[in-house]
């Protein structure tokens, strides 16, 4: 089963944010374009320190983003993958800026922290 939540900053309500991802270490910062506020997605506060986090751009050089967190739930309830998408503000386009394994349970909790 699988799942996709769209990001809304818990602070102001917005939905712009300016993505900062370290695919390799599995870890994904948000910062809402509207209020400023920071945001470590998911399990990202157990790894940034060890994370290079690197800011994301679209092709067409936007730096704004729609973001939603993909999640694959296995049969038991836990998450298994996360994928953080983006949309660009720009121009629309969209795209996975990282994804990685969850590999520890439980995870269900992951579901609440996009």
């Amino acid at each position: 089963m699988s799942r996709v939540l769209r990001c809304v900053c818990s602070t102001c309500e917005g939905d712009v944010f300016t993505l900062r991802v370290d695919d390799e270490e599995g870890c994904a910062e948000r910062t809402c374009t509207a209020c400023g506020a920071v945001t470590l997605m998911l399990d990202s506060v157990e790894i940034v320190e060890q994370a290079e986090l690197r800011a994301c751009a679209c092709p067409c050089g936007g730096e704004s983003f729609n973001v939603a967190v993909g999640y694959l739930v296995r049969a038991d309830g836990d998450v298994g993958w996360v994928y953080v998408g983006a949309r660009c503000a720009a121009d629309g386009l969209l795209g996975v800026y990282a994804d990685w394994k969850i590999d520890y349970g439980p995870s269900d909790h992951l579901v609440n922290l996009a």
